[in-house]
């Protein structure tokens, strides 16, 4: 049987770019430059705030600028968390589908908690989530299965009969490495340069609305060999 369901946050649950936009156009503003491609930086999402601003910015990763950017930038996005975020096309209908279904899920990400936590608080995704595991309730953060096996733990489920979607690489690997299926978000962040079907994921969806028919077909096929 199917036991519980698994998503990554940005990008895969949630369209979080428009808040990060919205934070690199002002800085971009009150530094006398011009917008940035919004293209650009929503294909960095997955490399998180240093990857954006040297994206916007045209400096390398490594350039010591980037500290005191990203400090800016984590500063504003703390005090407006979630003003622009919303939910993927598709995923309201699936989300209450779960729950119709006694089907818990939760969401394993590699965002901190303390901008994890008020976002699905902001979104109202907090109450309805059954875990939620960050990289500062774990060791190693994805792509090691450690934080994935929490999240089973946090909700009873087993790992063998649950499913992880996300929108990048280190989603699948982890997946993969917990014993779990796994669904590659194409709708989501991904990079250019990265061709999801190099991933090995156990399945692909376009949409969120495409994921609920696979999960209800898993969930017969697995009833009917036990």
């Amino acid at each position: 049987m199917l036991t519980s369901v698994l998503f990554d946050l940005d990008g895969t649950l949630l369209d979080t770019a428009d808040d990060f936009l919205a934070i690199i156009r002002a800085m971009r503003s009150e530094s006398g430059l011009a917008p940035a491609n919004d293209l650009l930086i929503r294909n960095q999402v997955s490399d998180g705030a240093a990857g954006m601003l040297a994206a916007a910015f045209s400096l390398e990763t490594v350039d010591p600028r980037l500290d005191g950017l990203r400090n800016d930038f984590l500063r504003r996005y703390e005090r407006d968390l979630g003003v622009h975020a919303r939910l993927y096309p598709g995923m309201a209908d699936l989300l209450h589908w779960l729950e119709s279904e006694n089907i818990p899920w939760g969401v394993v990400t590699n965002k901190l908690s303390r901008f994890s936590t008020p976002l699905m608080d902001a979104t109202g995704l907090g109450a309805r989530c059954s875990s939620l595991v960050c990289p500062d309730h774990v060791v190693k953060a994805k792509p090691h299965p450690e934080s994935l096996l929490k999240a089973c733990r946090d909700m009873g489920t087993d790992p063998r009969h649950s499913v992880f979607v996300g929108d990048h690489l280190r989603d699948i690997q982890a997946g993969r490495a917990a014993g779990m299926a796994t669904v590659a978000a194409l709708y989501g962040y991904i990079p250019p340069d990265q061709n999801p079907a190099h991933w090995q994921a156990t399945h692909s969806i376009q949409s969120p609305a495409e994921l609920r028919p696979w999960l209800d077909a898993r969930r017969t096929q697995e009833t009917s060999d036990v």
